[in-house]
């Protein structure tokens, strides 16, 4: 190896699913100390996972985490998030139990349990009506506005943040949200339109008996067409519930996200709405190896993975 490259740990994670090649791929990165923003956006434009996630030190929590999409970086990522917790647990560089983690909206706390679930505590939720025509929302997703009319009196579409804010549009039966065929750039100006990194639709008609709902994410302005399996998106639509009175006095103690079977990756999140906001999940490593890159600034960052 010259002395102008360095060659890093790298594995891709397959978040909330125990299978692997199912749930949502999370690059990760167990050890970027040093690395400049450039090799990080080249790091994940090679990766090519939705997001992948930089493993640092902190002098504000046991680690610091950054997230970057093939295009640009990304403030908070849940899957990211427990793939790399789920990595670390299972080659013992950390033990169950409770560990902070520095993120750019500010230093989370994660309970890493024995079994390799992870649960990551999301940030303070935001919730924000938003006045959009149903024909508009609808033309973007591709569905009948009677789909969303159906359902918004009760649910109306709102912007919800327990870090990244997501645009929330319920959906009556899951036949059309599994039929919906998004105009991509119609979703991206909508999604501008009201400040949200994407649109999570979602109905309460589920595929599993266990289930809660059923979730698509589209996240243009992300880079992100569809997201398989997302878990900040998941934690804010489980405060835009709370905040709507979905389910009156009999507000469950635990939901469960089914997400992904429109693109055969199927995977389930885990929310918990109660104080603060939590999301969890297992996660399985797919690949493993390692990353080259150019040390030397006049280099464009990659060599080889």
């Amino acid at each position: 190896m010259s002395e102008e490259t360095r060659r890093l740990s790298m594995a891709v994670v397959d978040a909330f699913t125990d299978e692997p090649l199912s749930g949502n791929a999370a690059g990760v990165i167990p050890e970027a100390d040093g690395l400049d923003d450039d090799q990080r956006q080249a790091i994940a434009r090679e990766i090519a996972a939705s997001e992948t996630a930089f493993l640092s030190g902190s002098e504000r929590a046991d680690r610091r985490i950054r997230y970057f999409s093939p295009t640009t970086e990304v403030d908070l990522c849940g899957h990211a998030t427990i793939a790399s917790h789920a990595h670390l647990f299972e080659r013992g560089e950390i033990e169950a139990g409770t560990h902070t983690l520095e993120t750019n909206v500010g230093v989370l706390e994660i309970e890493l349990r024995s079994d390799g679930t992870v649960w990551m505590t999301q940030d303070e939720p935001e919730i924000e009506p938003v006045d959009l025509a149903y024909e508009a929302v609808a033309d973007a997703l591709g569905v009948d506005p009677a789909a969303l009319a159906d359902v918004g009196a009760d649910l109306p579409p709102a912007v919800a943040s327990t870090g990244l804010p997501f645009l929330v549009v319920p959906v009556n039966f899951l036949e059309h949200l599994g039929n919906a065929e998004p105009d991509e750039g119609a979703v991206a100006e909508l999604c501008e339109s009201v400040d949200a990194a994407g649109l999570y639709a979602f109905t309460f008609d589920t595929l599993t008996a266990e289930a809660t709902l059923h979730g698509r994410l589209f996240a243009p302005p992300l880079g992100i067409a569809e997201d398989p399996v997302t878990g900040t998106a998941s934690g804010a639509v489980g405060a835009y519930l709370r905040a709507v009175d979905a389910f009156g006095e009999d507000f469950p103690d635990e939901m469960v996200l089914e997400q992904g079977h429109f693109l055969d990756c199927p995977g389930e999140v885990r929310v918990r709405v109660g104080e603060d906001v939590r999301v969890g999940g297992r996660a399985v490593e797919a690949i493993s190896g390692s990353i080259t890159i150019a040390e030397d600034e006049d280099e464009d960052g990659l060599i080889e993975a």
